[in-house]
C-alpha cells in the first residue's frame, strides 16, 4: 500500500525531507511494521555516497551551464562526465568536490573525506623520484618513510611502474605521469577522487593504458568521477552523466527522494545503477609541477 505524502505521521515526513541516513531508515522501518512502502521516500544509504540534487550553474547570468542534475554516486564503480567543450564537466566536478557552491540544487557527501583530484595535465616535481610523489600521500597519513616506501612500491607495481619507482619524475612519458597522479591520488585514501580529462593530451597506446588504471580502481571501495572527451575512456567507465543530453526538473527537489530523473547511461554491470526509469555524490589538491 502506498501513502499519500499529505497522510504521513509528521516523523516520517521529517524523514524524508530531512536526508539524515538515521532519519531515512526509521522512515523505512516504520513503513514496514505498517506494511507499507512508499516510493519517494529516500533509500537506506549504504555506504560513502555523494547526492547530487537538481543541480544547475551559471557563470554568466542567463546562461545555464547544465541545469536540474541529479543522481547519486556510491562506491565500487567508475563514473564518466561526458558533454562538449564549455558544457560545464570540470565545473560538476568542482561542485562535487564542495569546492564550488552551485547556482541551484545543492550536493549531499556522506562519508567521502577526504576529497582529491587529479588535474589534466600531470604535474610533478621533475627531480624528485616517482617512489616520492606516491609516498607523500602515504606519509600524508602518519606512515612512517620506510612504510610509505613499502606502501608506494607496492602501489606502482598494481598500477605497472615498478620499474619506474627510482626513476626522476621528468623522465616518465605522458601515460606514465598521469598513471602516478591516479596512484598518489588513491594513496592518500580518498574518499572521492575526481579525475579531470586525465587522457587529453596523451596517444591512444598511452591513453588506454591509463583508462585501465581507471577501470582499476572499481575495486577499490572509493567513489571515482572523470570527466573526459575520450570515447574509449567514457566506454571503460560503468555510469555516464552526459551533460550534452536535456535534463528535466524533479518534483520536490528539496528533498532526497526516488523519482530523479535518469541521469546515468549505465555501461557494465559491475556497479550497482541506479534505478533505470527514475534515479536517485576542506579538499585538498596535489601540489603543482614545477
Amino acid at each position: 500500500m502506498f501513502m499519500n505524502l499529505r497522510d504521513r505521521e509528521p516523523g516520517r515526513d521529517a524523514a524524508v525531507r530531512g536526508g539524515g541516513p538515521v532519519e531515512v531508515k526509521l522512515a523505512h522501518e516504520r513503513l514496514a511494521m505498517h506494511g507499507e512502502s512508499d516510493p519517494g521516500l529516500a533509500p537506506i544509504p549504504v555506504g560513502p555516497t555523494v547526492e547530487a540534487i537538481d543541480l544547475g550553474h551559471e557563470f554568466v547570468a542567463g546562461h545555464r551551464l547544465f541545469d536540474h542534475r541529479s543522481f547519486i554516486l556510491r562506491t565500487n564503480a567508475l563514473y564518466a562526465v561526458t558533454g562538449p567543450s564549455g558544457s560545464g564537466k570540470s565545473t560538476l566536478l568542482s561542485i562535487l568536490a564542495g569546492w564550488l557552491t552551485p547556482t541551484l540544487g545543492r550536493v549531499i557527501r556522506r562519508g567521502v573525506d577526504p576529497v582529491r583530484w587529479v588535474f589534466q595535465n600531470p604535474h610533478g616535481v621533475p627531480r624528485r623520484s616517482t617512489l616520492d610523489h606516491v609516498a607523500v600521500g602515504f606519509i600524508a597519513q602518519g606512515y612512517r618513510r620506510a612504510e610509505a616506501d613499502r606502501a608506494a612500491r607496492d602501489l606502482l607495481e598494481r598500477f605497472s611502474l615498478g620499474q619506474a619507482a627510482d626513476s626522476p619524475f621528468a623522465a616518465l612519458s605522458g601515460g606514465e605521469a598521469q598513471r602516478v597522479m591516479l596512484a598518489r591520488g588513491l594513496a592518500s585514501n580518498p574518499g572521492l577522487l575526481l579525475v579531470d580529462e586525465p587522457t587529453a593530451q596523451l596517444d591512444r597506446s598511452a591513453a588506454d593504458e591509463v583508462n585501465r588504471t581507471l577501470v582499476s580502481l572499481i575495486g577499490s571501495n572509493i567513489i571515482v568521477v572523470v570527466a573526459t572527451h575520450d570515447l574509449q575512456t567514457r566506454q571503460a567507465c560503468t555510469h555516464v552523466i552526459d551533460l550534452a543530453e536535456p535534463s528535466t526538473p524533479s518534483p520536490d527537489s528539496d528533498r532526497p527522494r526516488h523519482g530523479y530523473p535518469n541521469e546515468f547511461e549505465e555501461l557494465g554491470s559491475s556497479a550497482e545503477a541506479v534505478p533505470p526509469s527514475h534515479s536517485d555524490p576542506k579538499p585538498t589538491p596535489p601540489q603543482g609541477r614545477s
